[in-house]
């Protein structure tokens, strides 16, 4: 019955790992992340569950005639602040679930 034990064990570990986890993502949830577009004409804040909480824009990019330019630069922004929030996701949780069987 010697096996018993170590299944117990197995469960203690793999509860650890998931309370470790959950606390990685917590503080990921809560870290900010900034993106900019060319020249930091517009600069974004995510947090890590990816919900913005600030936008900056430079003046020089409001311009009436050429709208497109200002959507451009916001799009890069964003798109920048959303790599970083995945990449680092990727890097945090990636330690957790590597090796794990069905992820």
């Amino acid at each position: 019955m010697r096996g018993m034990g170590n299944m117990q064990g197995m469960m203690k570990q793999m509860q650890k790992m998931q309370k470790e986890m959950m606390k990685a993502q917590e503080e990921l949830n809560a870290k900010e992340f900034f993106g900019a577009s060319a020249n930091d004409l517009v600069k974004v804040v995510f947090t890590g569950d990816k919900t913005m909480k600030a936008m900056e824009i430079n003046p020089e990019l409001i311009d009436p005639e050429d709208p497109d330019m200002l959507q451009d630069m916001v799009i890069l922004a964003v798109n920048d602040a959303l790599t970083k929030i995945s990449e680092e996701t990727e890097e945090t949780m990636g330690k957790y679930t590597k090796g794990l069987p069905g992820i």
